[in-house]
């Protein structure tokens, strides 16, 4: 029974412990209301289908060109705005969301890059981030470049005079 009180067992040991510690720490960030991730799945990433569903639900669109690994200000959005519960609540009874990502550390699928690139070119983007709210006809309403002071509220209400 010598081999169980081995190195090989105390490093497997602390491995585990680290990785329920980890699990732990991303538990509690989740439960306190920290930034959602990335693959947020209220953010699509396809524009043809989120454009068909806010024809079939008489919603706008509200395309986010975001820096997502890179940008200081769309990472600020993120976590000040477009994570907390008052918009995801507003978002979910009237948006169809759209993430058009241009990151620089991680990479996009061949095919949502260049529908990205497209759409970059499409709507004259040309500082990140940009927020487009399209009718449900896809048709431009209006825009914001840049971060947006104010908090949730404040995009909000934004977002609603195209409503």
């Amino acid at each position: 029974m010598r081999f169980l009180n081995g190195p090989v067992t105390r490093i497997a040991g602390s491995a585990i412990f680290a990785c329920v510690a980890m699990a732990a720490f991303f538990a509690a960030t989740l439960k306190i209301g920290m930034a959602a991730p990335q693959n947020d799945t209220r953010w699509q990433t396809n524009y043809k289908q989120a454009l068909e569903q806010a024809a079939k639900q008489k919603k706008n669109v509200l395309l986010d060109f975001t820096g997502s690994d890179w940008c200081p200000y769309c990472i600020q959005m993120d976590k000040d705005v477009l994570s907390k519960p008052e918009f995801e609540a507003f978002a979910a009874e009237n948006l169809v969301l759209v993430k058009l990502d241009f990151p620089r550390r991680k990479q996009l699928p061949p095919g949502e890059k260049e529908q990205n690139d497209r759409l970059g070119q499409r709507f004259s983007i040309e500082g990140y981030p940009t927020y487009i709210l399209l009718d449900s006809t896809g048709k431009e309403v209006r825009r914001q470049v840049g971060y947006l002071e104010g908090g949730p509220k404040v995009f909000i209400r934004w977002a609603r005079v195209g409503s």
